[in-house]
């Protein structure tokens, strides 16, 4: 059984809101995910040794989102559009990092940022995060580990070490 893109998704959430405390119908709604969608990620993160007695694995599951994730879910990105600002100009990196250029979004027409198309991980990423900034800053630290540049990429490599670090209920 191998890792969609959406058990990331499942993942982050987990250190958010701990699977223990919320039913399959809570997360489903927090993530925009269906009951199904949650439980098949559930085992397949399980499986992965990302996830045990409904928790996060904090070490394997930041090893794998520093050292992994952009080698297996490589974004596509495209041209000018209205979207959630994710990776470098997402929350987290974007009082660190400054730039001129287009950030990247994820295309959602109720974003309100004009930038240059990066896909989230999974379809409902940006209402997610719409719903949840701490959601929206782990989905934003991953997509810079996915697709951001090297300084980028060690910037928010250190951030998820932090937020794993804080998630006192992950193992």
């Amino acid at each position: 059984m191998s890792l969609k893109p959406q058990d990331v998704v499942v993942a982050l959430g987990a250190l958010l809101k701990p699977p223990v405390d919320f039913t399959y119908q809570d997360r489903s709604i927090q993530l925009g995910m269906s009951v199904s969608e949650v439980h098949a990620a559930d085992k397949r993160l399980h499986n992965a040794g990302l996830m045990a007695e409904g928790r996060s694995v904090a070490a394997a599951l930041e090893e794998f989102l520093v050292h992994g994730l952009r080698y297996v879910f490589v974004p596509k990105l495209g041209g000018l559009v209205r979207g959630v600002p994710t990776a470098h100009a997402g929350p987290g990196l974007s009082a660190l990092i400054q730039s001129d250029e287009l950030p990247p979004v994820w295309p959602d027409p109720e974003g309100e940022v004009r930038g240059l198309s990066f896909s989230p991980l999974y379809s409902s990423a940006p209402g997610a995060a719409r719903r949840d900034l701490k959601l929206h800053e782990l989905l934003s630290l991953a997509d810079a580990l996915r697709g951001g540049r090297a300084r980028e990429r060690k910037l928010a490599a250190e951030l998820i070490h932090q937020r794993l670090s804080e998630a006192t209920y992950a193992l």
